[in-house]
C-alpha cells in the first residue's frame, strides 16, 4: 500500500506493507533514536511525535500515519538540545538508551504544562522505563532546567 508523510519536515511517499510498524518506517528513515524496547507500549523508548502529539510507534501502523506528520528527536534537536544537558550534567544519561524516549515526552509535556510541578512531571513520564538510572537523575535535570527556563524568561 502506498503512503505519503512529512518525516521530520520532509516529505515520503513510499509503498509499505500494510502490517508495518511506525517504529520500522521511522528507522528505516534513518530516525535511530527511535528504540525498540518492550513492544509492548509500556516502556516510552519508541515516542514519536504524530501531529505534534506523543505516540508510541510500536503500537502504531505506518499506514495510520498516512496524511500525518511525523516528527522524531532527530526533527527537535534545536528544541531539544537545551533540555539534554541538563539531563546529562545529573548524569542520568548512563547508558543513554532510554534518554530520546524521556526527552520526546518531557517536550510534550513542556508543550502541554509549560512549568509542570514534580508531581505532574512523574505521573507525566511514568510509562517511560530507564533501566540503569532509578529516575532521579532525570527528574532532578527535568526540575533544572524548568528552573533555569523561568529565570532566563524572567530576565528577558
Amino acid at each position: 500500500m502506498q503512503i505519503t508523510l512529512t518525516l521530520n519536515g520532509v516529505r515520503v511517499s513510499e509503498e509499505i506493507a500494510p502490517d508495518m510498524l511506525l517504529i520500522d518506517f521511522v528507522r528505516a528513515h534513518g530516525c535511530k533514536s527511535v528504540k525498540r524496547g518492550c513492544e509492548t507500549s509500556n516502556c516510552g523508548l519508541c515516542t514519536v511525535f504524530m501531529d505534534d502529539k506523543p505516540v508510541l510507534s510500536c503500537s502504531v501502523l505506518a499506514a495510520r500515519a498516512d496524511g500525518h506528520k511525523i516528527t522524531t528527536l532527530e526533527g527537535l534537536q534545536q528544541e531539544a538540545a537545551e533540555f539534554g544537558a541538563f539531563i546529562a550534567d545529573q548524569g542520568a544519561e548512563q547508558c543513554g538508551f532510554c534518554n530520546p524516549g524521556f526527552i520526546m515526552n518531557a517536550l510534550a509535556l513542556f508543550r502541554e504544562q509549560p512549568y509542570p510541578s514534580e508531581e505532574q512531571v512523574k505521573e507525566y513520564l511514568a510509562g517511560n522505563l530507564c533501566r540503569c538510572s532509578g529516575y532521579e537523575g532525570q527528574l532532578r535535570g527535568i526540575m533544572n532546567f524548568l528552573a533555569w527556563k523561568k529565570q532566563k524568561e524572567g530576565a528577558q
